[in-house]
């Protein structure tokens, strides 16, 4: 996990959105840079923003809201 997230937030944190790295939003669902980079080549279902004409983040809210949108109870699910 990023050490930055490990942080207290302050006030002012807390009123802005936390911005990750493709390679940080991987290592916090646990999955590849390269399993980001498909997803948002095909369709992207994790939202991500686009910073700049290259750049590209994730917010912290939206990969907490993908990861509870996806909590199964089964594997038929």
């Amino acid at each position: 996990m990023p050490k930055f997230l490990r942080v207290q937030p302050t006030t002012e944190t807390m009123m802005q959105p936390q911005l990750l790295t493709t390679k940080d939003a991987a290592q916090y669902l646990g999955v590849s840079i390269a399993f980001l980079e498909r997803d948002r080549w095909a369709g992207a279902r994790i939202p991500f923003i686009k910073v700049g004409s290259r750049a590209v983040r994730y917010r912290l809210s939206d990969l907490d809201s993908h990861i509870t949108s996806n909590v199964k109870r089964s594997t038929s699910e």
